[in-house]
């Protein structure tokens, strides 16, 4: 009878204990897990020789995380560092033989370029991902943005000669339709979205003190 006996120390064992690979999220993430499927068209009943829905939905979403922008903007010749317009000076204009390919520097906005038209959601249904099931609680949803390295000087002067400009990993947290313009927060090392305190940012940010 002793054998059943159960150690004081089981669930530090059962912690311990490696069964093998598994497709269970072990990490821990500030975002749900729906905001990381792709949008498929497909019915949800499957037709002969299609594969199932599930199956596409894991297909895409594997094809999708296995691409980066900063990477697919290199590839085009396309330095990413290049897109934020910037100050300068006409009075000091650097010659052609130095800027190789032109000799005004870059002055437009993405936003005149930005283009909706191939977009499998809107900016509504992005932010309503953060939305689990049951609860009435939105978590951010997951993306990139073009930011600068330097928060400081980034909120002081975004177009500062002195900036880097990188996509970083960040949590959208909310969306302003008139403005056209979505919040987001920098994820930390771990690829949280907590504020000063650490707690996750919920309701985009959103506090009973407002």
């Amino acid at each position: 009878v002793t054998k059943f006996k159960v150690p004081a120390n089981f669930k530090s064992l059962l912690e311990k204990q490696a069964v093998g690979p598994s497709t269970e999220i072990l990490a821990e993430s500030d975002f749900p897990e729906q905001s990381f499927k792709p949008k498929v068209q497909m019915p949800f009943k499957r037709i002969p020789g299609q594969n199932p829905r599930k199956v596409e939905v894991e297909r895409r979403r594997r094809l999708y995380l296995s691409f980066d922008i900063a990477e697919l903007l290199a590839s085009k010749g396309i330095d990413s560092n290049q897109l934020m317009p910037r100050h300068y000076d006409p009075d000091n204009m650097p010659p052609i033989e130095e800027t190789k390919d032109s000799v005004f520097p870059i002055y437009l906005p993405l936003k005149v370029f930005d283009n909706d038209e191939f977009d499998c959601r809107t900016p509504e249904e992005w932010i309503s991902l953060g939305l689990e099931p049951g609860s009435s609680d939105r978590k951010p949803v997951p993306g990139k943005a073009l930011l600068p390295t330097d928060d400081v000087l980034g909120h002081e002067d975004p177009k500062s000669e002195e900036l880097i400009y990188k996509w970083i990993d960040v949590g959208v947290l909310d969306y302003d339709k008139e403005e056209d313009l979505y919040l987001v927060h920098k994820t930390d090392e771990k690829g949280l979205v907590r504020d000063e305190e650490g707690k996750p940012i919920l309701n985009g940010g959103i506090t009973p003190e407002g």
